[in-house]
């Protein structure tokens, strides 16, 4: 009987992980290769390591949700010591055009935020060769969903979640951000449906927040996500579009960009908006910064320092 419930078990792991490996990965965006494109340009970068003012703890590729037989992971990163009663938390979202990129990417940040008292959730998501426009959104709200489902296991305060992204993981931080309470964003509810996926605060690391705009070039890793270009489905790039969707739910937001004007797109008319409800945002521009400035030095501990400050302001003061 025990050897057949071990080939049985055996089997199902198995199963799971040719179903993994079997899923459309694009593996063009890496920390590697972004460097050595970078230091073409600024000989002097590098990349940048964690900083951890107190230890942190971790667990890697959690399952936070399952479509089909394809399992959506998440890795943790969290205090060591309880530095309170419960510790806010911030749901970390990778770039990389839709298409590419993954959560390790975000290690560095969630180890720093995590080291400053802070639950980090580095998310994994389906990305445009395996699922097009909206399928990410309702995956990340599953995730926020599980974190709150999960929260005594993290000490984490399920009143007070972040979600941060950089570049295209931007575009969704702050979709995240300004789709509180709207059902329509929800999909089909696939677990922890009890909890909310609403998001308390929003750091948009050079994520555009409008797709057909003035100061918009976006173009085919767009149209890959959203499924068709501008003139095929202008439904989806009007409603990917965070700028289209405050409303006084919305949370408060930072905006650190890099000197690009393109990967800010919309950042000034939000403003306009967000200042209508009364809801607070701050923005710092770093100069002469290439695009992916969240990964090197000298950018990535003054980033930090903003982060943590506007975090603290929003859930700590």
């Amino acid at each position: 009987m025990l050897k057949q419930l071990l080939t049985l078990i055996l089997l199902c792991l198995a199963f799971l992980t040719k179903a993994q490996q079997n899923i459309p990965r694009d593996t063009s965006f890496t920390l590697h290769g972004t460097l050595l494109k970078e230091k073409k340009y600024r000989p002097y970068i590098t990349i940048a390591k964690p900083t951890i003012v107190h230890p942190v703890l971790s667990k890697l590729d959690v399952v936070y949700d399952r479509v089909g037989d394809r399992q959506l992971l998440m890795d943790v990163f969290y205090p060591k010591k309880r530095l309170g009663n419960t510790s806010p938390g911030v749901i970390l979202i990778h770039g990389g055009g839709w298409q590419s990129g993954d959560k390790s990417q975000m290690h560095a940040i969630a180890k720093t935020l995590a080291g400053y008292g802070y639950v980090a959730f580095s998310v994994e998501y389906r990305l445009s060769l395996e699922a097009k426009y909206p399928q990410a959104v309702y995956d990340l709200k599953a995730a926020i969903r599980w974190m709150r489902a999960n929260a005594k296991q993290f000490n984490l305060d399920t009143g007070k979640i972040a979600s941060l992204g950089t570049s295209a993981g931007g575009q969704l931080a702050t979709l995240l951000g300004v789709t509180n309470r709207n059902k329509s964003f929800e999909g089909v509810q696939r677990g922890n449906s009890q909890f909310s996926s609403s998001i308390q605060a929003v750091v948009n690391i050079d994520g555009t927040l409008a797709f057909r705009h003035p100061e918009s070039v976006e173009g085919k890793a767009a149209s890959n996500w959203l499924n068709g270009t501008y003139e095929e489905n202008p439904k989806n790039w009007e409603d990917a579009a965070p700028l289209n969707h405050v409303t006084k739910e919305s949370g408060p937001i930072l905006f650190l960009n890099s000197s690009i004007p393109r990967f800010h797109a919309g950042r000034d008319d939000m403003i306009k908006k967000l200042n209508i409800y009364g809801i607070y945002s701050e923005v710092h521009e770093f100069p002469d910064t290439p695009h992916p400035f969240w990964f090197f030095n000298p950018w990535f501990q003054p980033m930090m320092d903003y982060t943590i400050s506007f975090l603290n302001k929003i859930f700590k003061q």
